[in-house]
């Protein structure tokens, strides 16, 4: 398989298309150079917004939503109408289902035994011989009936037949049908002619015209438009292409231009003098000073803890000039008793064996 085929073979181009590229794509590019600019501008102070402002927004909109929305239902859920639904079905079950379970199983269903036997009884020992009864009398009046009224039917039948149908037939058959035929061979002819006679008319009055129309004055202008439109649209994907790299280019160099006016003596300066000056103040004065401030802070504690040592003396003294020593108080012995001596086989604690 040939992987590298050649181009299809372009169809080649009229005068027309030649002589209107050139100055279709000038006008064009003119005109679309600022947009595109203007775009490039926007995309990028819409990505600036974005990262720095809407996204940090939106998460704060959306922890503020959960925080007033969501939290406060959940927690209503979770504590409150679970809790209460649980009571409620519980509630439920005991004040309604247990009782009516209860009456539906020891009321209800021996109620509704007694009732069903009742029924087949009656069905079966009196209502049933009452129905069988009539329906025996049904039988005979229904057979009555039906012969009664299939005599009616037979008469009614052959009087409808023969003064009605037959002379309907006939007439039918010999008057309206060539009546019909032949008004419609009438109308055919008439509708035939006058369709014939229109169509002519319409042609010679609209359909040549507007074919003529449209083969001589609208199918070039629309080729001349299709042209025309065609090479607007490639001049216009051309020169968006174009502004894309002139933006590109404009955008670096205000980028290097805000880089070698703003940012490189921003960083010298920080480089080559405020970094020296903040060690040369670091080493200078900061340091020196925390360590004066520890220092401080060192013989404020010692000073402090002497002071409270020493009104704690004084307050002691004081107690004990007014009031005087404190009562001692008695130690007492805690220990458990000396055990007695214990015993052997000649001695006996008892009283009948004391010696």
């Amino acid at each position: 398989m040939d992987l590298d085929k050649p181009p299809a073979p372009q169809p080649p181009e009229g005068c027309l298309v030649v002589a209107l590229r050139l100055p279709v794509r000038i006008v064009v590019l003119v005109l679309v150079v600022p947009v595109r600019l203007a775009w490039d501008a926007l995309v990028a102070a819409g990505r600036f917004l974005h990262a720095t402002l809407l996204r940090p927004l939106g998460r704060a909109l959306l922890w503020l939503g959960r925080a007033l929305f969501v939290w406060p239902f959940v927690a209503l859920w979770r504590w409150v109408l679970v809790p209460v639904g649980t009571a409620l079905r519980w509630l439920g079950h005991v004040l309604v289902v247990a009782p009516l379970t209860w009456a539906y199983v020891h009321i209800l269903t021996p109620l509704g035994h007694a009732l069903r036997w009742a029924a087949r009884g009656v069905v079966t020992y009196l209502l049933a011989p009452v129905g069988r009864g009539l329906a025996w009398l049904a039988r005979g009046v229904g057979a009555l009936l039906a012969a009664v009224g299939l005599g009616l039917f037979t008469g009614a039948a052959w009087l409808v037949r023969y003064l009605l149908v037959v002379p309907a037939r006939w007439l039918y058959v010999q008057v309206l049908s060539p009546v019909g035929r032949a008004l419609l061979w009438l109308a055919e002819a008439l509708i035939t002619g006058a369709g014939a006679v229109l169509y002519w008319t319409a042609r010679i009055l609209f359909v040549l015209p507007a074919l003529a129309l449209w083969r001589w004055v609208l199918a070039p202008v629309g080729r001349v438009l299709a042209v025309v439109a065609r090479e607007v649209a490639d001049a216009l994907g051309h020169a968006w292409r174009i502004a894309g790299h002139l933006s590109r280019v404009v955008g670096r160099a205000l980028g290097t231009l805000f880089r070698w006016v703003f940012v490189e003596p921003a960083r010298w300066v920080y480089r080559t003098v405020l970094t020296p000056v903040g060690h040369v103040v670091r080493d200078a004065v900061l340091r020196p000073a925390a360590r004066a401030a520890r220092e401080v802070g060192r013989v404020t504690r010692l000073t402090l803890a002497a002071a409270r040592d020493t009104l704690r003396e004084t307050r002691r003294e004081v107690r004990r000039a007014l009031f005087g020593e404190p009562g001692q108080q008695v130690a007492v012995d805690r220990r458990e008793p000396p055990a007695r001596d214990p015993r052997t086989l000649g001695s006996s604690t008892t009283v009948l064996t004391k010696d």
